[in-house]
């Protein structure tokens, strides 16, 4: 602690997904150490749900992009912070700290709104940097305030209610009757349709680790990723059950944490999954995936990396073959999923 125990900081993470959110907590909780004080953070509706209950954290508002620039800083305003900082930049979100009057206000340098910032910070991944965990790049916001992090800082935190667990319980009651299952995420947030998702290869992917473990696959979603998930659940041979589409964002967490192992393709569950300190297999398969930078934080994590020749042009967004996903040997996955559930938990 600075000895600045008046500071109200509001942390803004409204860009990206899940997973964004998340890597932005070690930065989050480190500068709350430094400051004394809680944070408030303005985040998008649908991500939100993560923070509820974090120790770091007093209050969470709402950004969903609808509302007037003015009307969002407004009601910002009234909240007398002394300093913003934020985590994904856009003009947006530059705009609205400034107009509501925040004295300090740090945020990416090398934007045309950077102006609105009074401390710009670069980011390294844009100075050729392809290594560094996102987790850490996003700390450099913390320290330009004059946080130290700490180890501890690096440890993400989703605390999990009673009524979280009771509603995985549930789902699990339902979906593996023995309590024992294998979760695979075949998703990864993009509007993808079965024609050019490799229904197959993630049926074999999901076959090989019921086969491997002799339980269950859970095989998650969200709600628009449903039918696409259905299809993949209709090729599968060995038992299963679809839970996409079932599921909040914080009882996925907790079902997730119930699993014995969870295979997920890079996305915001795979780093939920990590945070509850399920045994993880994260799958890199673009070689724009970049797993250096992306790979979850936790003590129970085994990456798979890219060895597909992809072209250099090639991105999640347009990609229209995914014929890395299609070139996954199934046993080398198994192989990683039992390496994660041999990882120890740590307290």
């Amino acid at each position: 602690m600075n000895g600045s125990s008046r500071a109200r900081v509001l942390a803004v993470c409204t860009g990206g997904g899940s997973g964004d959110l998340l890597a932005a907590t070690p930065a989050i909780q480190a500068l709350a150490r430094h400051f004394g004080a809680k944070f408030s953070v303005l985040a998008s509706p649908a991500s939100a749900p993560l923070l509820e209950g974090h120790p770091a954290v007093d209050s969470v508002m709402i950004d969903d992009g609808s509302e007037r620039i003015d009307a969002v800083a407004a009601r910002i305003n009234t909240l007398r912070f002394t300093h913003a900082v934020v985590f994904w930049s856009t003009a947006r979100v530059a705009a609205i700290v400034h107009r509501a009057g925040i004295p300090e206000r740090v945020g990416q340098s090398r934007r045309l709104y950077s102006w609105r910032y009074t401390i710009r910070v670069p980011v390294r991944t844009e100075r050729g940097d392809r290594t560094s965990p996102w987790s850490d790049v996003q700390m450099d916001y913390a320290r330009a305030l004059g946080a130290t992090p700490v180890p501890d800082d690096y440890r993400i935190v989703i605390p999990l209610t009673a009524q979280d667990r009771a509603l995985a319980d549930g789902i699990i009651a339902a979906a593996a009757p023995g309590g024992r299952f294998v979760v695979l995420h075949a998703s990864r947030g993009l509007r993808i349709d079965a024609a050019r998702w490799p229904v197959q290869s993630f049926a074999a992917l999901g076959d090989a680790l019921a086969d491997a473990f002799d339980l269950p696959v859970l095989l998650t979603g969200t709600e628009q990723e449903t039918p696409v998930i259905e299809r993949i659940g209709a090729a599968m041979r060995r038992p299963h059950s679809v839970v996409a589409g079932q599921t909040t964002l914080r009882s996925l967490a907790a079902v997730l944490a119930r699993a014995d192992v969870v295979v997920a393709l890079d996305s915001g569950p795979m780093h939920i999954a990590a945070a509850v300190g399920a045994p993880t297999v994260g799958i890199f398969a673009l070689r724009t995936d970049l797993p250096m930078r992306w790979r979850p934080l936790g003590e129970r994590v085994v990456v798979v990396e890219p060895t597909y020749p992809c072209p250099p042009w090639c991105r999640k967004e347009t990609c229209k073959t995914f014929d890395c996903y299609r070139a996954l040997d199934p046993s080398l996955i198994v192989a990683a999923a039992r390496a994660a559930t041999q990882k120890a938990a740590v307290a």
